[in-house]
């Protein structure tokens, strides 16, 4: 699993966004094409399109969280749902303990406090968060 915060982080330093650094580093346990995943995540990086809010890292890591929960019923599209935003919200509640905060602008200290993380930082504390979830629900990797 390891393996993966590495490449999330090597991502990042390739230029992909926070978001698409997270996202692409899971396509080939998830079987998604990267470039689907790239393009996908493109628009979610700098807290949203640049907007400072949820960091992009942050929501790569729900898009992973929501793959390997959903189980895609589109008849039947609440079945998973719960489960998935369960998911979602331990480990925001994670990242918020290590950080103090989700949102970009407050992790890059743009809000006029401190630094709080650096955006390579959140890459591999989202990855390692996502590793760490896997790690536990190793069936659910191979979906």
């Amino acid at each position: 699993m390891e393996q993966r915060k590495n490449l999330a982080i090597e991502n990042f330093k390739k230029g992909y966004n926070c978001s698409q650094a997270v996202v692409c580093a899971y396509c080939d346990a998830l079987g998604i094409r990267e470039e689907d995943a790239f393009r996908m995540a493109e628009g979610f990086g700098g807290g949203m399109g640049r907007l400072g809010e949820t960091c992009g890292a942050v929501t790569g890591m729900y898009m992973i969280l929501s793959l390997i929960n959903s189980k895609g019923d589109l008849d039947n599209p609440r079945e998973t749902k719960m489960q998935t935003y369960q998911s979602i919200q331990a480990l925001a509640k994670e990242f918020e303990a290590k950080n103090k905060s989700t949102i970009c602008r407050e992790l890059k200290g743009e809000t006029g406090g401190p630094v709080l993380r650096s955006c390579i930082g959140c890459v591999e504390d989202a990855a390692a968060l996502l590793d760490a979830y896997l790690s536990d629900m190793p069936s659910k990797e191979n979906k």
